[in-house]
């Protein structure tokens, strides 16, 4: 099975069908989100927080985006597979950007790329679009700005801010992105921008209006269950489940439980071994 295309993707919102992404970093998890049927899967800047533990996604690095996203693609064979530019890798020009997302598509497996902001990247996505990488734009609540911005915070809510917003969303648009995220904010906002754009809109933090919807995978498994902001559900608790599992098998290997006959290997023909001095 192929992965889904841009194409399919805009057949989705031309037939008022929701689009589901979610992210994923590594091999075991695209496999299992892809057999449950997912229709995009983001390689978000995200490792930084989910992977490595950081506090927020500016340190990483296109190395790092592009092996996580060599290990997701090996998992996938029908979602389509969207690789996160990183901080630094786009801002300093549009050439810049066009450069390392031509690396991003050769070297790690991705069908297209993301990037935040809208009319102050426009140009990038132009120039993406014409050496012909489709590209999804990102506007709203930018992580990578979140210094900008005073922290992770809803964007949108005053009438100015939500104009800005709108003329982001057309910008990305009309640059020729080929789906857009709307992060952060309010159900008015976004839905203003579902209505007027063409493209798909994938939202998180954003309401139910939008085309799609997009969670971090351990946060919709619910595998930090102290981490847990208003737009996330957690639909499993395996925290709970994991802490469990492994507390078990930590008991049942101290008291020796673990491994038992049903856990080890015998000889064919069993006889006493010589000893060896």
């Amino acid at each position: 099975m192929a992965n889904k295309s841009v194409l399919d993707l805009r057949k989705l919102k031309a037939g008022n069908d929701k689009i589901v992404m979610v992210t994923a970093y590594d091999y075991t998890m695209a496999r299992l989100v892809d057999m449950a049927g997912v229709d995009m899967v983001l390689v978000g800047d995200s490792l930084g927080m989910v992977v490595q533990g950081r506090q927020d996604t500016l340190p990483v690095t296109l190395d790092e985006v592009i092996y996580h996203t060599k290990c997701v693609a090996r998992g996938l064979e029908q979602a389509h597979l969207v690789f996160d530019m990183p901080f630094g890798t786009y801002q300093v020009s549009a050439e810049q950007a066009l450069e390392n997302a031509i690396r991003a598509i050769k070297e790690s497996g991705a069908q297209s790329v993301k990037l935040e902001g809208g009319e102050r990247v426009a140009d990038a996505i132009r120039l993406m679009v014409a050496a012909g990488i489709p590209v999804v734009g990102h506007v709203g609540l930018t992580p990578q700005s979140v210094h900008a911005m005073g922290g992770f915070k809803v964007q949108g809510r005053t009438d100015e801010a939500a104009e800005r917003v709108i003329r982001d969303a057309l910008a990305v648009q009309d640059a020729g992105a080929f789906c857009l995220v709307l992060e952060g904010l309010p159900t008015d906002v976004a839905a203003e921008i579902t209505a007027r754009l063409e493209i798909p809109t994938i939202g998180i933090g954003a309401g139910p209006h939008c085309d799609g919807q997009v969670l971090v995978c351990t946060d919709l498994l619910g595998m930090n269950l102290g981490f847990k902001p208003k737009f996330v559900k957690h639909y499993a608790r395996l925290q709970e489940t994991i802490l469990d599992a492994v507390g078990t098998y930590a008991s049942e290997v101290r008291t020796g439980a673990f491994p038992d006959g049903d856990h080890s290997f015998t000889r064919k023909s069993p006889r006493k071994l010589a000893k060896l001095y």
